[in-house]
């Protein structure tokens, strides 16, 4: 995939940045070339990365000028990167604020762009999209042009549980069009797309047909919808646009593929128009929103907190009464094999783990790599395993598997694990390690919950903080980290801290947060060894173990900077 390629080269040039004993003329030189040349390669138009190179050169001289005395080398690092991350925000943010669709009003969208971009496809994504947030969405297919159009744009719709609208013998798009619109509004709908016909800027009454069917049903946005293959031609071909429809949002399609992406930022130069969706795939769900910061952020590797946090969101208004119901088992600190297998399979609908993981701050891209097929598949067969339990065995806490001593501590596993084995296809040695991650994951909400479980100690922690994160990218500022440092429970902060010094990593700190709440032997001795079995990676999230091989990423910074600010 193209941004990963990219996202990989600018990383490298990062790194070499990070080596350099010394930020002189000559290294800021030797990194403006590998960030421009990764540019170059992906298409962006060579006015633009001639423009963020003496820009970034500009800001960098200025500020090293204005601190010389006082900069060591690490703040003229940061100076740079900080000035790199924030030209090549400019680079994909025009600064306008895109049309958003208001809840009780009629909202029409109306999209254009080139034939075999991705229109139809892409219109029935969007009335998905909008349809989950809570909006009564429908389709206008106004494409008489193209064979077939109205057939496939049947097909998406009823797949998808879409209205739609169009005709077999109708040939003029502006009444087909007025005519849709107007039905739905009468049927009070809320979101409103017309889907077009494919059109060029050499089709003059290709583009007159446009601003017909614009005039027709007056739409509050007009979108682009613009293939990410086509690379330089995109400037030329959105200013034809603009000029015609006034279109007031991009969106990219084809994301997924080898082309080159770079052409649809010279279309955002070009027209001072924002991008609002790219187009990752081919399911309807294959449609992520577009926010310039996070995408650079994830870009260089750098995480996008507030975008996990609205996948979270997102995943919580489809069913808001049993989130609630989670959340109470949580907080009284009881979990059922049922309610853990709930929660694997919504890190399934929250989309590929690499997808995912890359909104992590740290993970290195690397790890990414061949990740989705493997975690997919072990999750896959988690699901299959509790499948094949009974209800009685769902509703339980694990122990109708287990034979336990005297003592009250398992000693051996049951006849069922053998049944549900063969029930699910898989092994006996399989069954177990799914119970003992479901254990592991139970003791954690057991710790959790309660008057006095941690579960609380970080609501304070939050509500001291003001809520979620004011500083870039969803992450806190100074003044919260300080406020959370302060409602942290006595002498944590420094266990926490010790753990990372000592080069432990999520392991460590997990053990730290089970043994503040009094975990026994057996809890540690299960989560070390499930923790060893899943390869160290994100195994406490059942399943997504599969990352693997580096582990969660380093929270050495995070603790530092609350640590740094103890004393303030």
């Amino acid at each position: 995939m193209v941004l990963a390629d990219l996202g990989r080269k600018l990383n490298a040039a990062l790194s070499s940045l990070n080596r350099a004993p010394v930020v002189d003329d000559k290294v800021l030189d030797a990194l403006l070339k590998e960030v421009c040349a990764a540019l170059l390669e992906t298409d962006v138009n060579v006015k633009l990365v001639q423009q963020l190179r003496s820009k970034v050169k500009t800001k960098v001289k200025a500020t090293f000028e204005s601190t010389a005395d006082k900069a060591k080398e690490t703040n003229r690092k940061q100076v740079v990167q900080k000035a790199i991350f924030d030209e090549l925000v400019n680079l994909v943010d025009p600064g306008v604020e895109p049309y958003k669709p208001k809840k009780g009003h009629f909202n029409v969208i109306m999209a254009v762009g080139l034939q075999g971009n991705g229109k139809t496809t892409t219109c029935t994504k969007l009335a998905v999209h909008y349809q989950k947030r809570g909006f009564k969405s429908c389709i206008v297919c106004a494409d008489t042009f193209r064979a077939g159009a109205f057939d496939q744009t049947r097909q998406s719709a009823t797949k998808a549980k879409v209205a739609y609208f169009g005709s077999y013998t109708e040939t003029d798009p502006v009444a087909i069009a007025a005519q849709g619109v107007a039905k739905f509004k009468k049927e009070k709908f809320e979101v409103i797309i017309v889907d077009t016909s494919g059109r060029h800027k050499q089709e003059g009454e290709l583009f007159e047909e446009m601003v017909q069917i614009g005039n027709a049903v007056k739409p509050d946005m007009t979108v682009l919808i613009l293939d990410a293959s086509i690379g330089q031609a995109a400037e030329a071909q959105s200013r034809a646009f603009k000029e015609s429809a006034d279109f007031g949002a991009i969106i990219v399609t084809k994301m997924d593929g080898h082309a080159k992406g770079g052409g649809a930022i010279s279309a955002v130069a070009a027209t001072q128009t924002p991008i609002i969706f790219l187009g990752t795939g081919e399911h309807l769900t294959d449609l992520d929103r577009f926010s310039p910061q996070p995408f650079i952020s994830k870009l260089l590797g750098l995480g996008d907190v507030q975008g996990l946090m609205e996948h979270m969101q997102d995943l919580a208004t489809q069913n808001p009464d049993r989130q609630k119901e989670m959340a109470k088992k949580l907080e009284e600190g009881k979990l059922s094999i049922r309610d853990w297998r709930e929660q694997i399979q919504n890190v399934m609908n929250l989309g590929p783990i690499s997808k995912i993981a890359s909104m992590i701050p740290g993970l290195p891209q690397e790890l990414l790599q061949g990740s989705d097929e493997d975690g997919a598949a072990r999750m896959r067969r988690m699901i299959y395993i509790t499948d094949s339990m009974t209800s009685a065995e769902l509703d339980s806490d694990g122990s109708p598997f287990m034979e336990f001593g005297k003592d009250g501590k398992p000693v051996a596993l049951t006849w069922r694990v053998t049944r549900v084995a063969r029930g699910s296809g898989t092994s006996v040695r399989e069954v177990e390690e799914v119970l003992c991650q479901y254990r592991v994951m139970a003791s954690m909400a057991k710790q959790a919950g309660g008057k006095n479980g941690w579960l609380q100690a970080m609501q304070k922690m939050q509500a001291a903080a003001g809520g979620r994160g004011r500083g870039a990218n969803g992450m806190p500022t100074p003044a919260q980290i300080q406020a959370m440092q302060r409602a942290m429970p006595p002498g944590m902060l420094q266990q926490m801290q010790r753990q990372m010094r000592s080069g432990g990593g999520i392991q460590e700190m997990m053990k730290t947060l089970l043994q503040s709440q009094g975990a026994d032997a057996a809890d540690m001795e299960e989560m070390q060894r499930m923790m060893a079995q899943m390869g160290g990676g994100l195994g406490g999230l059942g399943g997504l173990g599969g990352l693997g091989r580096g582990g969660m990423p380093n929270m050495a910074d995070m603790l530092k900077m609350m640590g740094g600010m103890s004393g303030a």
